[in-house]
């Protein structure tokens, strides 16, 4: 029987003045399910990084713990120690520590950082313990990762280098899921490692962030999408309940949480919520 675990949300920063006024607006109504933190992206490259800074900030101020995406490609030591500096000073304690995608023409980092471990094992060794550190995980292997071995060799370096938890990119095969945490606990890592979740509710854009990421649509959910057409009340049923079952798996199988990519809507997350 599946059990309560704690919930977590994704948000990206807005563009507009409008989208922050939404963005206010979906929060509120997604603290109704108690979440242990939120967290906010940023663009290649650092392009909304302002943004995610001041929205993080905001919304950290009212109430839960919220966590910046920290993307160290590019950045030098400097540039990084001002900007945990500042959030250290707004009262955030947790960071979610990413390489961070190489802008196209870019021949190397172009800054003191290669890797997320190194990012990692920075802001171990200058900010101590002041930080608890979420980072990136993806069971059906990162899409520029030679093979699947050496995939799970990185996360686990990347893990010990002093992680404290793991969020997986998103998935709608459980074995995926359960397949990479044995394969980390062989090499002898046991951080928590939480599922990202996916709400189902548009299948164009479903498919192009899923080729962009490299995570996989199975041939079955794409044959039940292609076969609501145009519906898209069909499309989001079809989605709640594929979404909703993949939750209940993931939970009976020993997640100890779930982290919502909600895409700046309340509305889809909170249905899978209260069906589980």
């Amino acid at each position: 029987m599946s059990q309560t675990v704690p919930v977590s949300f994704e948000f990206f920063p807005p563009k507009t003045d409008a989208g922050y006024e939404k963005l206010l607006t979906v929060h509120h109504e997604l603290k109704a399910a108690n979440p242990e933190f939120f967290s906010v992206t940023y663009g290649a490259g650092g392009s909304t990084q302002e943004r995610t800074i001041s929205t993080v900030i905001e919304l950290n101020q009212r109430g839960v713990q919220t966590a910046p995406h920290l993307s160290c490609i590019g950045a030098t030591e400097a540039t990084l120690t001002a900007l945990l500096d500042r959030y250290q000073g707004a009262g955030i304690s947790r960071i979610v520590a990413l390489r961070g995608d190489l802008p196209s023409g870019m021949g190397g980092t172009g800054g003191d950082f290669r890797y997320a471990s190194d990012l990692v094992r920075f802001i171990r060794k200058h900010y101590d313990n002041t930080f608890s550190l979420e980072v990136a995980a993806y069971p059906e292997m990162h899409p520029q990762a030679p093979n699947y071995d050496r995939d799970v060799d990185n996360f686990v370096n990347k893990a010990k280098a002093g992680a404290n938890t793991a969020i997986t990119q998103y998935f709608y095969n459980v074995d995926a899921y359960t397949h990479f945490v044995s394969e980390v606990r062989k090499r002898g890592c046991n951080i928590d490692i939480i599922p990202g979740i996916m709400p189902i509710t548009q299948v164009s854009n479903l498919i192009r962030f899923s080729d962009a990421c490299g995570a996989d649509i199975p041939r079955w959910l794409r044959k039940q999408l292609e076969a609501c057409a145009d519906d898209s009340e069909r499309i989001q049923s079809v989605g709640l309940e594929v979404v909703s079952t993949l939750c209940r798996q993931l939970i009976d199988a020993g997640a100890p949480a779930l982290h919502f990519y909600t895409m700046n809507r309340s509305d889809p997350s909170l249905a899978i919520i209260d069906r589980l």
